[in-house]
């Protein structure tokens, strides 16, 4: 967690790591001599922890229909597996054909930090044979929660858009140092038992309650993490798991060199590059497509973007949503909702008319008298505040669990130089990703328990692994790829769109669930689905 402080440390570094895995052997010329390395101890799994009780009942009053809800005791740390104890929420889709019913599926919407105690249907299908069962993991949501802050003006020190000059950037770092130094006040021992690791071992548990055999689980990202952890904490009940819009585990835990650890683990995962593929899909849509508000016949879209870039740099944009008021848009603004429009390729017309509202804002010499109309797409998911009655969410919770999972550099001013190198790769959306893990520099928190691989245990079922080829904002393509060939048994299916995610994007890819969670059935190897409709294609159920 110390950054580097030289080349000489950087190398004694490197040296004992290549030590710790047995690439190089310390102080003995003779490697044949020494003695054989004892087998790593297995990870931690359960320990014996007491299954829990679940008494499904009615859920509270302003939640969605349909759901049975109950809550379930796990131990605070599997290394006391019958001390303190944290509370999870859950909630339960029931199969509509209980006669028939198959079992059931665990679900996570992703994060860190999402709330999953209301699970999708999935597909029709298997809303029909399977209890699908969400639950909030620990710290998050309803579950007990880790909580930082007395009040939201206290969770506003994390509540900041990237920063572009030197100014802004200490004042990000600031607050960042500040409100870690309440987490550290405040959240009390579940601080340092906020791992994926651990969110495993509550899910295993929580399938010894249902009576399962096996865990079958459905994951999108962030929950692809998980499900790649499961798997190998678990192998043995590894049923079927699928993994949608993938994390490497290798680059969100350690990365695969040495040198990777002094990264930041945002910038290393490379999102920005998905989401740079992502955007260069859309445009080339656009540019073919008259119903694209941002096209331009003769002119290179790319091109356009960056000038618009160029003048939301000098100074904000003022556009009007339909029947609202002017709003001014920054350029990091922009920026934070172009990226949240991609991921979903159904809001490529929307995104569209944005950015040619901003466009025409923007352009001198069109003088306009005032604001476009433009419908406003939803920003990217960001961390945020909420303190009701029944629970509190605050950003703190999804980045305990990234932090105490990932390796990073402990000195928050090195975020500036990787977000700068991010820039030039992907303007704008590699300062994003980059400064999302600067709370990690800093973070109070330890998990002894967090599981960093090896990532190729061979479990009872494959898993299914599943990502866009045109483009990720959040996960790239690349991390699929990657991932169905780390983990002990698996199969990519892949998705030619863009997007986050590809459940209910394509009726090939649902069918591709259906048949392996009501069949055992994998795709055959190499499918490719196409998805159900164009990105414009929407445009015109809108008018």
């Amino acid at each position: 967690m110390r950054r580097d402080r030289g080349v000489r440390t950087f190398f004694a570094v490197s040296a004992a790591l290549l030590v710790a895995a047995g690439l190089v052997t310390a102080g003995q010329p003779n490697a044949a001599a020494a003695p054989a390395p004892k087998p790593p101890a297995p990870p931690l799994g359960t320990n014996g922890a007491p299954v829990p009780e679940l008494a499904w009942g009615p859920c509270p009053a302003d939640s969605p229909p349909g759901y049975e809800c109950a809550e379930a005791e796990v131990p605070l740390s599997y290394r006391d597996p019958h001390g303190p104890a944290i509370t999870l929420a859950l909630g339960r889709l029931p199969a509509t054909d209980q006669a028939g019913k198959q079992g059931t599926i665990f679900y996570n919407p992703g994060g860190p930090g999402g709330s999953g105690q209301f699970p999708p249907e999935l597909t029709p299908g298997l809303h029909e044979k399977f209890d699908i069962v969400g639950f909030d993991p620990r710290g998050i949501g309803a579950s007990t929660p880790l909580r930082c802050f007395a009040t939201p003006e206290q969770a506003q020190l994390l509540d900041h858009q990237f920063p572009t000059t030197l100014r802004e950037q200490k004042r990000v770092i600031d607050d960042t140092a500040a409100a870690m130094r309440l987490c550290d006040r405040n959240a009390g021992p579940l601080l340092d038992h906020m791992s994926t690791a651990n969110v495993a071992r509550d899910m295993d548990l929580l399938r010894q309650a249902l009576g399962e055999e096996k865990t079958s689980y459905y994951g999108i990202s962030y929950g692809s993490h998980l499900g790649a952890v499961y798997a190998n904490l678990f192998p043995e009940r590894a049923g079927a798991l699928v993994i949608d819009a993938v994390l490497d585990p290798v680059e969100w835990t350690t990365g695969y060199r040495p040198l990777d650890r002094f990264q930041p683990f945002s910038y290393r995962l490379g999102s920005f590059d998905g989401a740079q593929r992502a955007l260069g899909t859309f445009l080339s849509a656009c540019a073919e497509d008259a119903r694209c508000a941002f096209r331009e016949p003769g002119r290179d879209l790319r091109e356009k973007y960056d000038t618009l870039l160029d003048r939301l740099e000098r100074e904000p944009a003022v556009i009007q949503p339909p029947g609202g008021e002017p709003m001014e848009i920054t350029y990091q603004q922009a920026i934070q909702t172009t990226l949240g429009a991609l991921y979903s390729a159904d809001l490529a017309p929307v995104l569209a008319e944005y950015l040619q509202a901003l466009y025409v804002a923007t352009d001198p010499g069109l003088r306009v008298t005032s604001p476009p109309v433009a419908e406003i797409p939803p920003a990217a998911p960001t961390p945020g505040y909420q303190d009701a009655d029944e629970f509190y969410a605050g950003p703190e919770q999804g980045i305990s669990v990234f932090c105490a999972d990932s390796r990073n550099p402990g000195n928050p001013w090195v975020w500036g130089h990787y977000a700068r190198k991010a820039d030039r790769k992907a303007r704008g959306f590699g300062p994003v990703w980059t400064w999302l893990s600067l709370p990690c520099a800093t973070w109070p928190g330890h998990d002894r328990d967090a599981y960093s691989g090896p990532w190729h245990r061979r479990t009872a079922e494959p898993v299914l692994v599943i990502g866009n080829s045109l483009g990720d904002p959040a996960t790239p393509y690349e991390d699929a790829v990657r991932t169905s060939r780390l983990l002990g048994d698996a199969r990519l299916l892949t998705l030619e769109s863009f997007g986050h995610g590809a459940r209910g994007e394509s009726a090939c890819i649902d069918a591709a669930l259906d048949a392996y969670f009501l069949d055992g059935k994998l795709p055959p190897e190499g499918t490719v689905c196409q998805p159900d409709r164009g990105p414009f294609d929407t445009a015109a159920a809108r008018e």
